[in-house]
């Protein structure tokens, strides 16, 4: 089974950049403190390192 990593909004992408609003919704966040439970790949760990202040991430 794929490991999944659970992803919470903690900060309100209002007032950043458009790429790192772009990243909080690729990520599927979409309201403050809404978590999703996400498939630990490459591409998820690099939307989360680039919005790493906006964000609390956790292995599952």
């Amino acid at each position: 089974m794929a490991k999944k990593i659970r992803v919470t909004l903690v900060k309100s992408p209002f007032g950043t950049g458009k790429v790192h609003q772009a990243c909080v919704r690729g990520l599927g966040l979409r309201k403050l403190h809404q978590s999703r439970e996400l498939a630990d790949t490459p591409a998820v760990r690099g939307m989360i390192r680039k919005v790493s202040y906006m964000v609390r991430s956790e292995e599952l």
